[in-house]
């Protein structure tokens, strides 16, 4: 028996991490085996890959070796406990997959699109989700709990500009235009409640 594959995108601030756990209950409660997990991370050599990611000045490492650990992070996390969960039969809830690297590397810092799916096709066999869920947010309302989340204390892609956050949006949208059967645009405001319920009706069908 297969499981299903859900991630869950958007730029900072939108409350992907909190929608998770919240998804991951939902569906829980509904009979399912369900294993969450995030990106970069998920796995033991993708998480050691996570700090070198996530910690030390803006520039410690260019656009093309960001890229190259985010793939690398990807592919341990595929191989030993995406697959082996949706084998098993589970649904496997994620925060954050290969459309952030298509968003954040690929579009903001210009790297290519082509160039990333060649990466994840080594490294993850291009293993794609059955439903990712973009949650949006007006970019001051983002930038405002991001802000209210982290304080002076954001990892290096939270520190970045205004600009660049925009940027990602804006690739996070064209992603989702492109594939409209996959991707599903998620209102992320109101109440934590309402949000989850606008991801598990996006989940009809599944």
């Amino acid at each position: 028996m297969s499981g299903r594959f859900i991630t869950l995108e958007g730029g900072e601030g939108v409350g992907k991490s909190t929608q998770a756990r919240a998804l991951a209950q939902a569906l829980r409660a509904r009979g399912h085996d369900v294993v969450e997990t995030r990106e970069p991370g998920g796995s033991a050599g993708a998480e050691a890959i996570r700090a070198l990611l996530l910690e030390g000045a803006g520039d410690r490492w260019t656009p093309g070796a960001e890229a190259l650990l985010f793939a690398a992070a990807r592919a341990d996390h595929v191989a030993r406990t995406i697959k082996p969960a949706l084998a098993a039969g589970a649904w496997v809830v994620c925060d954050r997959f290969l459309d952030s690297s298509l968003a954040y590397q690929g579009a903001a810092d210009g790297i290519g699109a082509d160039r990333l799916r060649v990466l994840h096709e080594v490294g993850a066999s291009g293993l794609m989700p059955d439903r990712t869920l973009l949650l949006l947010l007006p970019e001051a309302e983002a930038l405002a709990r991001a802000t209210r989340r982290d304080g002076a204390e954001g990892d290096r892609f939270g520190a970045r500009d205004a600009a660049y956050h925009a940027a990602v949006t804006r690739a996070f949208r064209a992603l989702a235009e492109a594939e409209p059967a996959r991707i599903r645009p998620i209102a992320a405001d109101g109440a934590p409640e309402a949000v989850t319920a606008r991801l598990l009706a996006a989940l009809d069908g599944l």
